[in-house]
């Protein structure tokens, strides 16, 4: 007797069925536009990368205990990325000669962490990344801050939904290492990640810090909703410099929604030098959790347009012929197939989120003449399908 398979996904993914991937599609649409808007280019890359890629830069914890690595056929290390931060470093020193700085990039990718899955922390997700390479100047941090606020408030999240901290990596290493060494200095950083030491200096910015003069850029921009957190100094090794993370302020969801920072140093590993880095990486789950607890999510209708009922099997012919004259016209259609009445049609239009229907049967056929109707109003509008194709197009 054969095994019964189990329906369930590996641990810690998810499926994405149509309603799913619809909010995931939403989501990422977002993503796009916004980024697109801020004159930022979208790239891609594997999500097979060696294993060494990570061992140096990426925090230890990650590297050692979350990532999903094996051998291949050829004996080499491979690791699904955990990441994407450096595969873009990999793609700006391979072809750095070539490109024209500054670039503005952006991606979807999705990565792969070994960790225990709890509210907003799976096994795979996507995450945006956003990165400005090639400017040495704060210009870079008021932009990728500026981009990620736009970022929310497109999501229609206020100023008091979410709060922007923001302070210099390197300045806290600089001052721990006033008292200890390098490698003692980078093991006090990652405490202060995780809460467990809050000894990372003053709680006022010295005057050469540039974090006072982007807080002030910031302003005239519009984001006021920003702070200096001495406490904040991000777990990647590789940030040089400004670090920055979003943090939601509603009482059901108090937690770290994203965040970034500089990286100048990153490409240096390729032996190609170090290329000025600002970016920041924000997940699919964790926006998820945060458009749910401020009743952000849209209510997404089905991508179909119209859904076709033919009264009877011998209408479906002309059922058919109409759903090709409206795709022609670059509208959504799907015809019903199976033997239920108008009414139960109507059901699974409603059950689909289809918000229109339009009836095909004798009448329809002899005249010529098509009745659409909107299920959410019950509004109805009657015509050629010529009309019909007009109405759906306008609306």
């Amino acid at each position: 007797m054969i095994k019964k398979l189990s329906t369930e996904p590996y641990k810690g993914v998810r499926d994405f069925y149509p309603k799913d991937q619809a909010v995931q599609n939403y989501i990422f649409n977002v993503w796009k536009k916004v980024c697109e808007r801020f004159g930022y280019e979208e790239y891609g890359a594997s999500i097979l990368e060696p294993t060494e890629l990570y061992s140096s830069k990426t925090s230890d914890e990650i590297v050692s205990e979350q990532t999903y690595t094996f051998i291949d056929r050829g004996k080499r290390s491979v690791t699904l990325r955990p990441e994407m931060t450096p595969s873009v470093a990999r793609l700006v020193a391979g072809r750095k000669r070539e490109l024209s700085f500054p670039l503005r990039w952006y991606s979807i990718p999705n990565c792969f962490r070994y960790e225990r899955p709890q509210r907003g922390r799976v096994r795979e997700f996507w995450q945006l990344n956003a990165d400005i390479f090639g400017v040495p100047g704060i210009e870079a941090e008021v932009e990728i801050i500026a981009l990620a606020h736009a970022l929310m408030k497109e999501f229609g999240a206020k100023n008091e939904d979410f709060e922007i901290r923001i302070n210099d990596r390197g300045l806290v290493k600089e001052s721990l290492m006033t008292r200890m060494s390098e490698l003692e200095a980078e093991e006090e950083l990652r405490k202060i990640d995780k809460g467990i030491s809050k000894e990372s200096g003053s709680d006022t910015l010295r005057p050469e810090s540039s974090i006072s003069k982007v807080i002030e850029e910031l302003s005239k921009r519009g984001v006021q909703n920003i702070r200096y957190d001495r406490t904040l100094v991000r777990g990647f090794q590789y940030y040089t410099g400004t670090v920055f993370e979003v943090y939601d302020t509603n009482d059901k969801n108090p937690r770290s929604i994203f965040g970034g920072g500089r990286y100048n140093s990153l490409t240096e590993m390729f032996g190609e030098g170090s290329v000025p880095a600002v970016g920041f990486g924000k997940g699919d789950v964790i926006i998820r959790d945060f458009l749910e607890t401020h009743g952000l999510m849209p209510n997404l209708r089905s991508s179909t347009s119209v859904f076709i009922c033919p009264l009877s099997y011998e209408y479906r012919d002309s059922a058919n012929k109409l759903a090709d004259f409206l795709r022609s016209q670059n509208i959504s259609c799907a015809v019903y197939y199976g033997d239920k009445k108008i009414g139960d049609q109507v059901k699974i239009a409603n059950k689909k989120n289809i918000p229109c229907i339009i009836a095909v049967g004798k009448e329809e056929l002899i005249s010529g003449r098509y009745t659409l109707k909107k299920l959410s109003t019950g509004e109805e509008f009657s015509g050629t399908e010529d009309f019909i194709a007009s109405r759906l197009i306008s609306s």
